[in-house]
């Protein structure tokens, strides 16, 4: 079954992104469509999908627990075929597990010429409470350049945490403080608001997909 799209942003874009949703809440999600949204008012087209688990919700079928990642990949390899060609540069990604699915996926297409970049927004380091369960094996060789956007107290991931797993070096992670892992941050307490936090990370991706997609 062919991929369904959501689109943002201008059709003659120069530069594309697909965006894939977090395990529990789906691309129409409020964060993923301020995201969206925020992407498009800066002249990027955005494309979100959903995994089956997720799209199978919206039916009779019901809610399906989310699978592990590993086999929701070719999926994502499929909404990259569904997509077909772009008016430029195409950038993967996703919230938590979207982005988690992308990264698995993302050095077989760029190898292959199909992508510039990838675009995590809270990485799942690891399950909540349970650091030692580390999904960063794949990260440490990772050859496509790759932004993550990650809330200094996100539970799947700190900034003290992700600072000793010896990242590739093509990753770049881009800290937002106080932010959780929607990347929101307390006002009360960080002084910053959500949406300070999604016009930093708008920006932030901005000046980096001018330097890895010029």
């Amino acid at each position: 079954m062919a991929t369904e799209f959501l689109f943002d942003g201008p059709e003659d874009a120069r530069v594309t992104v697909l965006l894939a949703h977090g395990a529990g809440a789906p691309m129409d999600s409020a964060s993923m469509t301020a995201v969206a949204k925020a992407l498009a008012a800066a002249d990027f087209r955005v494309a979100r999908f959903e995994f089956a688990y997720m799209a199978s919700r919206r039916t009779a079928a019901g809610k399906k627990p989310p699978p592990k990642a590993e086999t929701v990949m070719s999926e994502y390899i499929a909404a990259v075929d569904d997509l077909g060609p772009t008016a430029g540069p195409l950038i993967i990604g996703g919230k938590s597990m979207g982005g988690r699915v992308a990264s698995m996926v993302a050095d077989a297409l760029f190898d292959a010429g199909r992508i510039a970049g990838l675009l995590c927004l809270g990485y799942p380091f690891h399950p909540p409470g349970r650091p030692e369960q580390l999904r960063t094996k794949h990260l440490i060789g990772l050859k496509t350049p790759t932004l993550i956007c990650q809330g200094t107290r996100d539970e799947f991931g700190t900034r003290y945490e992700v600072g000793e797993y010896g990242l590739s070096d093509e990753i770049e992670v881009f800290w937002l403080e106080d932010g959780d892992h929607d990347l929101k941050p307390r006002k009360s307490v960080s002084g910053f608001t959500t949406a300070q936090h999604l016009k930093s990370v708008v920006d932030g991706f901005t000046a980096w997909v001018g330097r890895v997609a010029p």
